[in-house]
């Protein structure tokens, strides 16, 4: 690969004496980077089996091109959840998995992109170590896999992958190289006008969540172990600088978090960002935009965050949302000085570019990376057109926040008679305990007004249940008591803020708690309610199974997700301990054989049963909340009678409907 010529050992070894750069020399360097792209490499949803301009790198590539053109100085860098996330992602790692020889499709448009660097995300390990260590043209030296030498080098990116914080647990050592050295030959400006070609040694480290252990558990456990990102960074940013890096570029896959460390917390890019010797932080996992003056998200407006600049505690700071919808931009301004090339923080600029023109209109696709693409693309096509079923009733997630389980009851079906089965079959000491299921609304408007799961009356194809069931989980049951269930239902109440009833102005019902953990049950046998006028863990009312109060020792099997079951979420007592079944089962293809089983999907049977209700509050002001819009008539279809459009586009540029509910009736 092109890039095995940068890299010797962790870093670089150069030893061609390094020309004479004349002090006061001035360069920019802009560090373009792109994050959470997870396979979205053009603007297609594989669900809607339709073009989504609001997504894909074939649009980031326009921006890319633009940046390159802009700046006579570039960098390209990945900060990670690169190959998993779409239906093309599962058809290549699951459905038709690709041979050794053969380039995974978004590293092939990324080779073509001509990328510098990238690292590794926490979705990179849900394929499995083996697939990863193919895929990524790398060797892992972990339990799992055959001995590094026995292992044959496969296809991947031409560029490196750099990751710190995750290492074998025979060897003890990082899977990946920690980092890499880079030597660019910058153009840059003498003191007296001159141009002049200048070279620049930049490291880049890389950085994942320490949770990974928790989240993929069945793939990590015994073959890897986390450090935290502060001490890795502690270990690896002094030897950088001692092999010659002048810049240091860190790659967090991970926000921003400024509660106390620790070495396991998910988003430690806070901490990361006080370590000495980094000068650039590249964040992502959070699918957030930074630097953004209007951003209300909390990670941005804690102290010594400047959302305004684009800094944290001073160093400067790119977040380029998710998809492919932004391109960080970090320039950065260069001086030579006493044998040093120094960064001018003052006249450093750091922006997130988006696809999206400010007339709401998109930046046309680079034709070459469809092109680059096209096979791959139609394989995937003609696998999700595959059917499965039929159904009588539209399955959708546009009021889901507000009662509708159209788009979760039948996901909670297929997920509660799979591990019922095996319960039967395999576990007899758990024989007469209730099972339940829990499933969460995974599309729910966060990224505007087709974010939504909307399956059509119909056939059922493929795509359609990798829309009902996003992500490639695997099925897990554990074993909770009543007050345990209560606590988790308790902490999935989070998604709605608190509501004054003797307001009279208008308060928003969601939250900034994300719908992917608004778990709910949806069964005629269980009923509970929300109380969205009381706070945060005392909100769940009248629990009851099969009419009967639910007691705090009650025995309870719940069918989840390896996430959740693991401690994603953070959900209480829910860390591991409690799991019976850790199933080799995706949900998602549980999902389609509980479909191909039961054939013809009805309302009645299999999108109707809302086991919970808002408890009944008359507030004095409107209560709203968003979706798509003009969808009341569908609401009421469901059995949601209580909710009005009140504006059509609520002005966040998403377009998005605002919507009141009368929690009274």
């Amino acid at each position: 690969m092109a890039a095995a010529a940068l890299v010797s050992g962790c870093g670089s070894s150069d030893e061609t004496p390094a020309p004479a750069i004349a002090d006061g020399t001035k360069a920019t360097l802009a560090m373009l980077e792109t994050t959470d792209i997870h396979t979205n490499v053009l603007s297609y949803d594989y669900f809607k089996l339709a073009e989504d301009k609001s997504i894909g790198l074939e649009r980031t590539a326009t921006l890319i091109a633009a940046g390159r053109k802009e700046f006579q100085n570039t960098m390209l860098l990945d900060d990670g959840d690169t190959i998993q996330g779409t239906a093309l992602a599962d058809y290549q790692a699951q459905v038709a998995p690709i041979d050794c020889n053969t380039t995974l499709g978004v590293y092939k448009v990324m080779n073509s992109l001509k990328y510098d660097a990238g690292t590794i995300g926490n979705h990179e390990f849900n394929y499995g170590l083996s697939f990863l260590g193919q895929v990524t043209g790398s060797k892992l030296d972990v339990p799992n896999l055959p001995p590094v030498a026995q292992q044959q080098t496969c296809a991947g990116p031409a560029f490196p992958l750099v990751l710190a914080n995750v290492l074998g647990a025979r060897s003890t050592q990082p899977i990946f190289k920690p980092y890499t050295i880079i030597t660019r030959n910058l153009t840059a400006t003498t003191a007296d006008g001159k141009t002049v070609t200048a070279p620049v040694k930049v490291g880049v480290i890389g950085f994942t969540p320490p949770t990974i252990m928790a989240w993929d558990k069945r793939n990590l456990d015994g073959n890897v172990f986390t450090q935290g990102l502060k001490e890795t960074a502690e270990k690896y940013v002094p030897q950088m600088r001692a092999e010659g890096a002048q810049i240091v570029v860190a790659m967090s896959h991970g926000g921003l978090d400024a509660s106390p460390y620790s070495p396991s917390m998910e988003n430690g890019s806070y901490y990361l960002s006080t370590v000495p010797g980094i000068d650039v932080l590249m964040i992502g996992h959070s699918h957030q935009v930074f630097p953004d003056p209007a951003s209300t998200v909390a990670q941005f407006n804690l102290p010594g965050v400047d959302k305004v600049k684009g800094t944290v505690n001073g160093v400067p700071t790119v977040m380029a949302n998710f998809w492919g919808k932004h391109l960080g931009v970090v320039a950065l301004s260069l001086t030579y000085s006493k044998g040093a090339w120094n960064i001018d923080k003052n006249a450093t600029k750091v922006e997130a570019r988006p696809i999206q023109n400010a007339d709401k209109t998109f930046v046309a696709a680079d034709p070459g990376i469809s092109a680059a693409i096209a096979s791959e693309h139609q394989a995937t096509i003609n696998y999700v057109k595959t059917p499965v079923g039929t159904t009588d009733f539209r399955m959708t997630s546009y009021f889901a926040d507000v009662g509708d389980v159209s788009a979760i009851e039948i996901v909670n079906q297929a997920q509660a008679q799979y591990v019922t089965d095996y319960v039967a079959a395999n576990l007899p000491e758990y024989a007469g305990i209730p099972v339940l299921s829990v499933s969460a609304p995974f599309k729910s408007g966060f990224g505007g007004a087709s974010d939504f799961t909307d399956v059509a009356a119909g056939n059922v194809a493929i795509n359609n249940a990798a829309d009902l069931y996003l992500y490639p989980n695997t099925v897990y049951a554990v074993k909770v008591t009543g007050a345990d269930l209560k606590a988790w239902l308790e902490t999935a109440a989070q998604r709605f803020n608190q509501v004054d009833p003797a307001k009279t102005s208008s308060q928003p019902l969601v939250s900034s708690y994300p719908g992917y953990n608004f778990d709910m049950i949806t069964s005629k046998d269980f009923s509970y309610e929300i109380d969205v006028t009381q706070p945060v863990g005392s909100r769940i009312r009248n629990l009851s199974y099969k009419g009967v109060t639910v007691a705090g020792d009650q025995a309870f099997i719940v069918a989840t997700n390896n996430y959740r079951a693991s401690g994603g979420g953070n959900f209480p007592g829910l860390d591991g301990s409690k799991t019976i079944y850790a199933s080799p089962d995706a949900n998602r293809d549980v999902l389609i054989a509980y479909i191909k089983r039961i054939k013809s999907m009805t309302s009645a049977g299999n999108g109707a049963d809302r086991s919970w209700h808002f408890t009944k509050a008359a507030t004095q002001g409107p209560v709203t909340f968003t979706s798509a819009p003009n969808l009341v008539a569908l609401a009421q279809s469901q059995g949601i009678m209580n909710v009005s459009q009140v504006q059509a586009d609520d002005g966040t540029g998403k377009g998005l409907a605002l919507y009141s509910i009368d929690l009274g009736k």
